[in-house]
């Protein structure tokens, strides 16, 4: 976990998993939180961050796996599930629910979990509940909820999620970076 600039009530707090997301987030001024890859570490991080500091809002701002062809580019998530969570199965275990779908608005579904999805099958699975693919983004809007806080989801295509995505992941973190970095700067410009 590392955290850039000093976070205040009245700015929102971007959080990406690498140093490489946030590269080009940088000449906004926000404050940039870089969490890790994984729920796990996103969840940890943020946790640990909002427990002693408060922004104005959280904005989740990444890479993700396209689930259907021809999706590209930058997308704010309307929805976000486990996708590696058997909520269903835990409520009716227990009658409680510990992973419910978290609705943010009008937009694409993002299915997030603890799996780099790079195979055909696991994509063709997920596509049928989703629209693009992350690991971090449903612990990032998990977490901001259980702070009463605003949550966006804003995330960048940069691969197809399956046979070849890590080749082109890699490949195209720096394009997906500056793509974000443009969108914090058109989105969240001053008033």
């Amino acid at each position: 976990m590392k955290l850039h600039r000093s976070v205040s009530l009245e700015q929102p707090l971007l959080v990406v998993a690498l140093e490489e997301e946030a590269q080009h987030l940088h000449v906004s001024d926000l404050p940039v939180l870089v969490t890790g890859i994984g729920k796990i570490c996103a969840a940890a991080s943020l946790s640990a961050l909002l427990a002693r500091q408060r922004p104005s809002q959280v904005i989740n701002l990444g890479t993700a796996g396209a689930l259907h062809d021809g999706l590209s580019g930058t997308h704010v998530i309307g929805r976000v599930i486990q996708h590696d969570f058997n909520d269903d199965g835990i409520f009716k275990m227990t009658g409680f629910h510990f992973g419910e779908p978290i609705e943010l608005g009008a937009g694409p579904a993002l299915a997030s979990g603890d799996v780099f999805v790079n195979n055909g099958s696991m994509r063709e699975a997920l596509a049928a509940r989703a629209d693009l693919v992350d690991m971090e983004g449903y612990a990032v809007a998990r977490v901001a909820r259980e702070f009463g806080l605003r949550v966006t989801i804003v995330k960048e295509v940069s691969d197809a999620a399956g046979d070849g995505a890590g080749r082109t992941w890699k490949q195209s973190l720096d394009d997906c970076a500056e793509r974000l970095g443009a969108w914090v700067r058109r989105e969240l410009r001053p008033a």
